[in-house]
């Protein structure tokens, strides 16, 4: 990667206001480092021995400290050097954290992916990020990670549980250290480096890559250490997996910038999650709004935990209920902040400080720069915002019209990557075409509500599914004649993935033998279809274009 992805203009614009600095992820480390080097810092998921073959563990900053220098040394012996980029496929463990801090100590970039990506997945971003190592664990249940890396990727692996711990353990922590700091003197980091590459599935069926900066993450933390009011006294639990917006900067980004301590979850257990909130005293954390509907209807759950400690959630994603939102803060005294983010960079928050009333706060976002409304978080003080209709381009201003966001400021990335093969994600005004619909709303016109999603993308327990990529390969079965694959309403993953299907003629099609098609092609199991549906047609406008809206309402009226 090269070094300056934002432009020097947008650069001297930003410093000047001081809304990016010259800090960096390193640097925020070293100084919770210095400051706190014997305080418990970091703590592994409960079930990472079953999860992983590790068992768990709890690290004070010291200690963490030791372990980034040791990965760091032994990264820089296998051939990492300043700008390549380092595929990684863990879980959040101790071992993700150590691995994001001793990439950016040597300036290599990170490009985290889901443990559910299989060999179609690492060939295809392989190709397009230019990995040159990939770092993984030997095994996940009954999957060999670290065999399907090296089949699918071309690269060097490194893996715990083949040697990697010993490795870290055998190294002289003086001489490591020293190595790494002789390397790093001589390789200082620019704020404006490439630090991560995440991947956003889009609508189309190719993965577009985001590079982001210290500038923009650093000015994106500060919207998840505002909106909750973190501080180095506050316990933080993460079950979201830090590989895009929702647990890099919903967590860690807001851990390393504020201290205290930094609780790991992963995968997602019910039992597991609450018996953390419980054992480490959690203060905060984050969930989506299914399982946070489904905990209030199910009282005997919660009954049987201690959340007494916590004091707010964060969610969001989807239009979250205000009964839900109602229900968390006066049954429990827990207070939902309400979040809209991306990996490119949109950050609207509503929080209980600023919109007490929990209605307002699961239904509105705030609309930065109304004249004479004021919002806490620093943010909205530097944040633009806009809606534009997408059919005429004219900016949009009177309430109830829906309108295309677009977004300007410090925490937008600066462009996909390889960007020239992709439409412009900026319009003429150099403000972000996020795809999502919105009306203004309010007494002032002070809020934005969310209408809809104008992409077609499938939230499935918090990740994102591209209809396009999975319809693309059904069209290959050969008792398929036409699909459209469609998210249907799910209470605990928020939604699942419908499969709409017309049979090619005097075929028969049977959801076992679509997801075994998928199979083959090595897909990630989170993205098979847990529902079939077969129609005589597809519905379509005039111009021939699906109307999914339309298969969605059927499926729903369907189960209602």
């Amino acid at each position: 990667m090269t070094r300056g992805l934002h432009p020097a203009g947008r650069v001297a614009e930003y410093t000047a206001l001081g809304w990016w600095s010259d800090e960096t992820m390193d640097e925020l480390f070293r100084a919770r480092v210095a400051a706190e080097p014997d305080r418990l810092a970091l703590v592994d998921p409960a079930n990472k021995a079953a999860l992983a073959g590790m068992e768990p563990r709890r690290l004070t900053w010291r200690e963490l400290d030791d372990e980034v220098s040791r990965l760091a040394a032994v990264l820089l012996r296998r051939g990492l050097r300043a700008g390549d980029v380092l595929a990684v496929q863990l879980p959040n463990t101790v071992e993700l954290v150590t691995v994001y801090l001793a990439c950016w100590r040597l300036r290599v970039v990170v490009s985290p992916l889901p443990v559910q990506y299989r060999e179609h997945e690492v060939r295809e971003l392989g190709a397009l990020a230019g990995f040159a190592a990939f770092l993984t664990v030997a095994a996940m249940g009954d999957r060999r990670l670290a065999d399907e890396a090296r089949q699918a990727s071309g690269v060097p692996v490194f893996a715990y549980g083949e040697g990697l711990a010993r490795e870290l353990a055998a190294l002289d922590l003086t001489a490591a250290r020293d190595e790494v700091e002789k390397y790093a003197a001589a390789n200082p980091a620019d704020p404006n480096d490439c630090v991560t590459i995440c991947w956003t599935s889009g609508t189309e069926s190719t993965p577009k890559g985001v590079p982001r900066t210290h500038y923009d993450w650093l000015a994106m933390s500060w919207a998840t250490v505002d909106a909750p009011r973190l501080t180095g006294d506050d316990v933080l639990l993460n079950p979201f997996p830090m590989v895009n917006m929702a647990g890099i900067n919903g967590m860690f980004l807001p851990w390393l910038r504020v201290g205290g301590v930094l609780v790991q979850h992963h995968p997602f257990d019910l039992p597991t999650f609450l018996g953390q909130i419980s054992a480490e005293r959690v203060t905060y954390t984050v969930a989506p709004p299914a399982l946070l509907t489904l905990l209030l209807a199910r009282a005997e759950l919660l009954a049987r935990a201690d959340i007494s400690s916590l004091r707010l959630i964060g969610s969001g994603s989807v239009p979250l209920a205000p009964s839900m939102v109602r229900g968390w803060q006066e049954d429990h005294g827990i207070g939902i902040v309400n979040f809209f983010g991306s990996n490119e960079g949109i950050a609207l928050l509503t929080d209980p400080h600023d919109v007490p009333d929990p209605a307002q706060r699961a239904r509105f976002f705030p609309r930065y720069g109304v004249p004479g409304v004021t919002w806490s978080s620093r943010i909205s003080r530097q944040v633009s915002v806009r809606l534009v209709d997408p059919e005429t381009g004219t900016e949009v201003t009177e309430p109830g019209v829906p309108g295309e966001l677009r977004i300007k400021g410090p925490t937008v990335f600066a462009g996909y990557l390889n960007g020239a093969r992709l439409p412009d994600p900026f319009d003429e005004q150099g403000y972000l075409r996020t795809g999502d619909v919105f009306v203004i709303d309010g007494e002032r016109g002070e809020f934005l509500r969310y209408v809809d999603r104008a992409k077609d993308l499938i939230i499935r327990g918090g990740m994102n599914i591209a209809p396009a990529e999975l319809e693309g390969l059904l069209a290959g079965h050969p008792a398929v004649a036409e699909v459209a694959v469609v998210g249907y309403p799910d209470e605990v993953l928020g939604e699942k993935v419908c499969a709409v299907v017309v049979p090619a003629p005097g075929a028969e099609v049977s959801l076992d033998d679509l997801v075994a098609f998928l199979r083959e092609a090595k897909i990630a199991s989170y993205k098979l279809p847990e529902r079939l549906e077969v129609r005589g047609a597809l519905p379509r406008n005039p111009v021939g274009k699906i109307l999914k809206r339309e298969l969605r309402q059927e499926i729903a009226e369907g189960d209602a």
